[in-house]
């Protein structure tokens, strides 16, 4: 139960955090291009594998603060950096042609089910 309650705060402040930045920059610099979910997409990659390498090799915080900064926190704040994550996995254990299948298949799936969902709200 703990492990959930630790998720769940990250979680919310992850998802505070990501809604404050993308306000911030829609405010300064306007909806020209999606800059705010570009910057929260890279700095959220960027995050996760800075946080996951440190843990990874030292193995200096207890799976308390793992599961709060990278599931709960990062998990809110972007999904984009755990699916880049993932992608960083395949590839490090030599599965280019999976890597690519899942890049491939998560935007044209991903986006297929995004018109599909959008004309579903629309019929409903």
């Amino acid at each position: 139960m703990t492990a959930y309650l630790v998720v769940g705060i990250g979680g919310f402040l992850g998802a505070i955090s990501r809604y404050a930045i993308h306000v911030w920059i829609l405010g300064r610099w306007g909806r020209v291009f999606p800059l705010g979910t570009f910057v929260i997409n890279v700095s959220g990659s960027f995050l996760i594998g800075f946080v996951m390498s440190i843990l990874a090799a030292r193995n200096i915080i207890d799976s308390q603060w793992r599961l709060f900064v990278v599931v709960g926190f990062l998990g809110g704040y972007t999904t984009f950096s755990a699916f880049e994550f993932e992608i960083n996995s395949m590839l490090k254990q030599g599965e280019p042609y999976t890597a690519m299948l899942y890049i491939v298949l998560s935007v044209i799936v991903g986006f297929i089910a995004l018109r599909i969902g959008d004309a579903a709200g629309k019929y409903i």
